[in-house]
């Protein structure tokens, strides 16, 4: 059993949510109460720190039971505003992902692999009550006879809707830029030619798991914000990996954990699920995602006020490096020097840029805040560790 000063539980924090007692701060709040306080002072005095993020995250979409028809359909081929749907599922149930693109988009009729609207636009306009075109086609059998069916749907006519992205909310992620001579178009933005500018897409202190960096008390089951209601993590999410470079203070230094994440559909807002149209790349959607991390030791609360110049990423090559699978970085900058709207990159000054929002992800650490101090979440004990971490006691 780990040695600390300072020794919470869950179910105590709980008990003084409840109460109305607990002391909650954001994360960035958090940052500057410990370099006042130290750790142990601040592990003694706070309960819960809140953070977020809001990003394109490919890897997102949502199950979807459209209900049975008369007569019925073993739908195979499905479409949402001539997106493809996949319906290998079962009759009436499908999938969309955030990043399929819709067919004969007028954009990529001109542009060939440009689309103005896919996957993540239909779950918005779902989310926002908007009306949506589900087309559906059925090869006939005895108990299914529909072949075809066609209709205008809303979210409120759905039986289920579930939004379930098998990968969320990275543990940091690289800084772009383009080496070549010729424009870059990727899913981290327009890259400028020589060195013209870098790009990033992590919230620096603000985000989730680098409050949190070996996962100690993010499991199965935690509770979070999730598209602006209560989601939960059910999963380690796809590409997560824990043997990753890190500094001497534990953080990874480039993209290391992921979180598989559920929640209802129905009850999210179309402010924290946004579709986005990424030129040169495609289809994806912009998710609002934050985590309450327990204090419950002066160890969580060290890595819980790590600072954005206490935070670094890796400086990657989009032009021939990423493309070529080449683990290669052109150096190690920290979150404070990327937000300060410049950094210096092979003794050149380069103009950065996020392709995350800080407002938002501000934001969603206020909400979370909000919703703990006035006892309308309760923080949840994870029932399982998620690969390679071990999870503090809880109890």
């Amino acid at each position: 059993m780990e040695e600390f000063k300072v020794r919470k539980t869950i179910e105590e924090i709980n008990k003084k949510i409840e109460k109305g007692e607990a002391v909650v701060l954001t994360a960035e709040e958090f940052c500057k109460f410990v370099k006042e306080v130290g750790p142990v002072q601040a592990a003694k005095e706070v309960d819960v720190v809140t953070t977020g993020t809001f990003s394109p995250m490919c890897s997102s979409g949502a199950f979807i039971n459209f209900g049975h028809t008369t007569p019925t359909i073993k739908a195979y081929r499905v479409w949402l505003n001539d997106v493809p749907a996949y319906a290998g599922i079962a009759a009436v149930d499908i999938y969309i992902g955030a990043a399929e693109p819709r067919e004969d988009d007028p954009l990529n009729k001109v542009f060939p692999g440009q689309f103005l609207y896919g996957g993540g636009h239909v779950i918005h306009d779902l989310v926002a009550g908007k009306k949506i075109h589900l087309r559906a086609i059925g090869y006939g059998t005895h108990c299914y006879p529909r072949k075809s069916f066609e209709t205008e749907i809303t979210i409120h006519d759905l039986v289920n809707a579930v939004l379930c992205n098998p990968r969320n909310c990275y543990q940091n992620y690289c800084c772009a830029i383009n080496l070549s001579d010729k424009m870059l178009y990727t899913y981290m933005g327009v890259l400028k030619p020589n060195l013209g500018n870098a790009n990033y897409a992590t919230a620096g202190c603000l985000s989730p798991l680098l409050k949190d960096p070996y996962l100690k008390t993010i499991g199965i089951g935690t509770r979070i914000f999730l598209g602006g209601t209560k989601g939960y993590v059910i999963w380690a999410g796809t590409q997560y990996k824990t043997e990753v470079k890190r500094t001497p203070k534990g953080v990874p230094i480039q993209p290391a954990a992921t979180l598989m994440v559920i929640g209802n559909l129905k009850e999210m807002s179309p402010e924290w699920l946004v579709g986005t149209s990424h030129i040169g790349y495609g289809c994806s959607m912009a998710v609002g995602l934050g985590i309450p991390i327990p204090i419950l030791n002066e160890q969580i609360a060290e890595w819980a006020g790590l600072s954005d110049e206490d935070l670094f990423t890796q400086v990657i090559d989009y032009s021939y490096d990423y493309p070529n699978g080449i683990q290669r970085n052109y150096g190690i900058v920290s979150y404070a020097e990327l937000k300060s709207g410049k950094i210096n990159i092979l003794g050149k000054e380069v103009p950065t840029c996020p392709v995350s929002s800080l407002p938002k992800a501000r934001k969603i650490a206020e909400i979370l805040k909000t919703w703990i101090k006035n006892g309308e979440m309760l923080l949840t004990e994870p029932v399982a560790s998620l690969p390679g971490a071990t999870l503090f006691s809880m109890r």
